[in-house]
């Protein structure tokens, strides 16, 4: 197979490049103009410069590619819903025309966020339909998880919805925020009490999920979730978390305090280019049960956890300490 990746500079784009390149597929990265492609040069990768949002720039980029695994995106907690709307839905639609017709499977990376963020999430199914919450990123994933369908059903392509719940692992954006903000005079504080479920996903795991649900026909038109079967609560792990590094969480904070301040601070500093220190996917995604069930992504691709909490643990404690001084 020859694949299509995009954001494969960033944290889950690199995965799955390694590990197609691991079952011996062949790999074409779209990287941006300036935007260091080295090491993916380097391992064997085809380099191609382009911008998802320049559609002039993606001219013959899907030629002879068999699937496209397209992970670009704006992965943040905060900005402009224009500036989410272009990095997710208007770059998705982009790439699907420049596909159609081209290749066999297009599989989009979605999150957990588009089923609708701010209300408890156990159980919610992978047939479940998108619902959108007034989340910029929330909402952009949900438009954007709507066409590609509406694309599959209509004949224009064939499309793969992959949903990740909260994905972790070295480098991910809930070790380097977190353990940023514990170094801080700020801290971090749980949020109610840091009782829910943590909902993650290691990165290596879900990069076997995607590379199944792009390389088998069973996925084709169907939505997939991807949450590792550990049984870990927010104040765990970061208590575990700080460990590293030898700080502890501080303070709490309830769910609905958080959510109201999330809401206040983005109409207020958002326009500013500030980020605000509380927003309303922080709140949702730390202040909510999200263990969406999986049952879909097991039967029908064999998928399971790949491994422990506790080796995954290890696994980014040796990032930590390779980064951080204590």
């Amino acid at each position: 197979m020859k694949a299509l990746v995009t954001g494969a500079t960033g944290f889950i784009g690199s995965i799955i490049v390694r590990d197609l390149l691991r079952h011996g597929h062949t790999v074409r990265a779209l990287v941006l103009e300036g935007e260091d492609a080295g090491p993916l040069k380097n391992s064997g990768v085809e380099i191609r410069r382009g911008d998802l949002v320049k559609k002039d720039t993606l001219q013959g980029l899907c030629d002879g590619i068999d699937t496209v695994f397209h992970s670009a995106a704006r992965v943040t907690d905060w900005g402009t819903r224009k500036q989410f709307y272009a990095a997710i839905l208007d770059a998705t639609r982009n790439l699907v025309d420049e596909s159609a017709g081209r290749v066999q499977r297009f599989v989009f990376l979605s999150s957990i966020a588009a089923l609708g963020f701010g209300r408890h999430l156990k159980g919610a199914l992978e047939t479940d339909p998108p619902r959108k919450s007034g989340i910029p990123y929330n909402d952009a994933k949900a438009d954007a998880e709507n066409f590609c369908m509406a694309c599959h059903r209509e004949g224009k392509i064939a499309c793969t919805i992959v949903r990740p719940a909260n994905v972790t692992g070295p480098g991910s954006v809930w070790v380097r925020d977190i353990v940023d903000r514990m170094l801080t005079l700020a801290g971090v504080p749980l949020m109610d009490g840091g009782r829910h479920s943590s909902s993650f996903i290691y990165v290596d795991s879900l990069a076997d999920g995607i590379i199944r649900a792009g390389t088998m026909d069973i996925a084709a038109g169907k939505t997939y979730h991807f949450r590792d079967d550990w049984d870990v609560s927010w104040k765990r792990y970061i208590e575990d978390l700080g460990a590293f590094i030898g700080k502890k969480p501080r303070g709490n904070v309830p769910f609905s305090v958080a959510w109201a301040g999330g809401s206040v601070m983005e109409k207020l500093l958002t326009p500013l280019n500030i980020r605000p220190p509380v927003t309303r996917l922080a709140a949702a995604v730390m202040g909510r049960n999200n263990d969406v069930d999986c049952s879909l992504a097991k039967t029908d691709l064999g998928w399971k956890t790949t491994l422990p909490y506790e080796a995954a643990m290890k696994n980014i404690g040796e990032w930590i300490s390779t980064r951080y001084s204590t």
